[in-house]
């Protein structure tokens, strides 16, 4: 099992010489895979160029630039022009202004509803008390595959996730017929900002355990 995430020697972020006793876990000592891993972005020239641009973007703005302008920064470099914009029916707004900004950038934003196709939870075996809203005789299940699939039809390039539902937003993702990144995490609770429960979990501990 591999533990990075409670790691106080960062092998991975030294050279050879530096590196010292890494942990016994560490996927550092898995040479041969990673070398495996390594020529995979080699082999194929757009994966190269998507994961060195990826770089290029992170030092250019680092610190600097929200990630709405690393997004656009993205697409530019790589030369996209048509973006898809899969989102959450309660981020309208947002959404809207993401693509206001990529028209003024002079990108092509073509955007998808997760609501489109109008599907019944019920259909799905959702009972009216398991709705958001129990009070309503119907309730529309989100579509992320369907999502994915409208932004194939239109020829989309690359794919923005906008504040979609956990899970739905794996199946958006999956789907895709290009690479795709996420934008919004949604959070209601915390302005779609979930690492805020990260920064301070006492204050969120009647949120947090069960």
């Amino acid at each position: 099992m591999f533990t990075c995430a409670s790691c106080a020697v960062l092998a991975c972020r030294k050279g050879e010489d530096e590196r010292g006793d890494m942990p016994k876990n560490c996927p550092m000592r898995r040479t041969e895979e990673m070398e495996a891993v390594r020529r995979k972005y080699h082999a194929d020239p757009a994966v190269e160029r998507f994961h060195k641009t990826s770089s290029l973007v992170e030092a250019e703005g680092y610190a600097r630039w929200p990630r709405v302008r690393e997004v656009i920064e993205f697409c530019k470099k790589l030369g996209y022009k048509k973006i898809g914009v899969a989102f959450c029916v309660g981020l309208r707004t947002e959404a809207a202004a993401f693509c206001d900004l990529l028209r003024r950038h002079g990108l092509e934003p073509v955007s998808v509803i997760c609501s489109a196709g109008g599907m019944d939870k019920r259909d799905f075996g959702i009972a009216r008390e398991q709705f958001v809203h129990p009070e309503n005789e119907r309730e529309t299940i989100c579509n992320p595959i369907g999502q994915a699939e409208m932004l194939r039809l239109a020829g989309t390039e690359f794919n923005v996730a906008v504040g979609l539902c956990v899970g739905h937003d794996s199946l958006f993702l999956k789907h895709s017929h290009v690479l795709a990144t996420v934008l919004i995490a949604k959070d209601r609770a915390l302005g779609h900002n979930p690492a805020a429960a990260l920064y301070c979990p006492h204050y969120m501990s009647g949120r947090l355990n069960p």
